[in-house]
This record gives structure tokens, C-alpha cells and sequence, in this order.
């Protein structure tokens, strides 16, 4: 994935023709943890998706075939050692940490597909969740890891869990931090698809080529009505759904919908 002759970079960054960003974190020896300089570049890649109109779609993948994403690598630059504690340091590493991270997925403009190839625990589950469709390999598993070591959920963890499992079942997770199995991630609704890890990428690659043709505009509003639906008022909700709309039909691919409908034709839409 990188240049030729160049070194593996942390974070992989493929963009297709067929308008599919690939993401792939590549640190497979650390379990795809994510280090501070791979995390900043994770948010500067995902905002650089959403202001493209040639992305259209972006797929989250992690390299290997046993981690998706471990979480935070915690010993990456300390040393060794541990780091004496300022008060409030800790609240402020985490909201310009793995919070801006989540924070950056749920906020971009494209459809984000992740693509769980192998274990995701800690963050790395949250960075699942974020994702607006999440495809999983059979042999996949999911751990809320925070319980096991003594620290309390972060990375916007409680923040989704309630709002996908609802709270008794968030609280089960985060509070017992089991394994939690692909198949049953998707029982809980966590995981949209599971398939056979050797037809992961293709799975994922589709359905991204998918999204990549489908109005891309009025995917983003309708992302952003869907993520806004539950942290607002039933007023509010319908005054920003009859925003969207409107906004949508000034763009070139809410037109084409309306004329391909009368037309009695397939759309082709354009991404604009």
C-alpha cells in the first residue's frame, strides 16, 4: 500500500477510481494500536474524505488477520516508564485524544464502512461503532477491555453503546468486559453483516462501491439527521429533516433522482 522502495507507513491511505477511500491501520506486530501520531492522522484523513467530492464512500480496516484495532497504544512514547499525572491532565488527553477520534468518524461527510478483520478491544471497538455500516470476519471479536484494567470507559464508549444497545446492555458490556463474538455483536445489532474472513475485503469493498454511486449528498444529510436524532426535540428533528431536503434538491443528484423517477430510468448519480 505504500510507494515503492518507500518504508510501510502507520496508517495506510488508498483512494480508488471507483471513488472508495481504503484506511487501513498497518501496525499488525502491536495489534493495530493506534499511537498518537497515527491517531492525528486518522482525524486528518477522515476530515480530508469528507471535503473530497472524488471520495465518495471510505472503508476502516485494520491489517493482519488477527486485529482490527487493540486501542491505544499506551506505551508509545512514555518510555517505559509512568508519566507523573498533572491534575486534569487526563481529562484533556482524552478529549483531544481518542474523543476527537471517534468524534471525527461520526463527523464525516462520507459513508465510513469499517471492516473488523480480527480483534477490536478498547477504542478500537468504539472506533467500530462510530462507523456507519460495520461488517465483521467470523473469527472477530469485540472487548470493552477498560473494566479488566481498572479504568473507566472512554473514547465516546458509554456515549454509543447506549444509544446502539441501550443501557442494560451497555452497562453489561462495559462493566463485565467480556469477549463478545461477532455473531453476537451482530444479535445485539453491533454489526450489520458477518462473513467469512476470506471474503471480508471483497464484502466490504462492495458494499463501499455501493455507497460510492449511490447520492452522496443525501447520504451525508441523512447521516447527520440520524446521528443528530436522539440528542434533540421532535420539533427540532422535523425543522433539520425539511432543511435537508431543501438542501439536498439545490444539488445536482437530488435533481437527477426527481428526473430519472419521471423518466421512468435507473439514476446516475454524480456525487454532487
Amino acid at each position: 500500500m505504500s510507494p515503492e522502495g518507500s518504508e510501510p507507513t502507520e496508517l495506510c491511505w488508498e483512494r480508488g477510481r471507483d471513488g472508495v477511500a481504503w484506511l487501513t491501520l498497518n501496525r499488525p506486530r502491536a495489534g493495530n494500536s493506534i499511537t498518537a501520531d497515527q491517531r492525528e492522522e486518522l482525524i486528518a484523513r477522515l476530515g480530508e474524505a469528507g471535503a473530497d467530492p472524488d471520495v465518495r464512500a471510505v472503508v476502516l480496516t485494520g491489517a493482519g488477520q488477527r486485529h482490527f484495532c487493540t486501542g491505544a497504544d499506551l506505551g508509545a512514547g512514555t518510555g517505559g516508564g509512568r508519566p507523573e499525572k498533572v491534575p486534569g491532565s487526563v481529562a484533556r488527553a482524552i478529549a483531544s485524544g481518542a474523543q476527537r477520534l471517534i468524534s471525527a468518524v461520526l463527523d464525516c461527510e462520507k459513508p465510513v464502512i469499517a471492516a473488523v478483520n480480527g480483534t477490536a478491544a478498547g477504542i478500537g471497538c468504539h472506533l467500530a461503532y462510530a462507523c456507519d455500516l460495520v461488517l465483521a470476519a467470523e473469527s472477530a471479536k469485540f472487548v470493552e477491555i477498560f473494566a479488566r484494567r481498572g479504568l473507566v470507559v472512554d473514547g465516546a464508549g458509554a456515549y454509543l453503546l447506549t444509544r446502539l444497545v441501550g443501557p442494560q446492555r451497555a452497562k453489561e458490556l462495559i462493566f463485565l468486559g467480556d469477549d463478545l463474538p461477532a455473531a453476537e455483536a451482530q444479535r445485539l445489532g453491533l454489526v450489520n453483516a458477518v462473513v467469512p474472513a476470506e471474503k471480508l475485503a471483497a464484502e466490504a469493498a462492495a458494499l463501499a462501491a455501493r455507497l460510492a454511486a449511490g447520492p452522496t449528498i443525501a447520504l451525508s444529510l441523512g447521516k447527520r439527521l440520524i446521528n443528530r436524532a436522539l440528542d434533540v426535540d421532535r420539533a427540532t428533528a422535523l425543522a433539520e429533516e425539511a432543511m435537508a431536503a431543501e438542501i439536498n434538491m439545490t444539488g445536482v443528484d437530488g435533481q437527477e433522482g426527481v428526473r430519472a423517477f419521471l423518466e421512468r430510468r435507473d439514476p446516475v448519480f454524480r456525487g454532487r
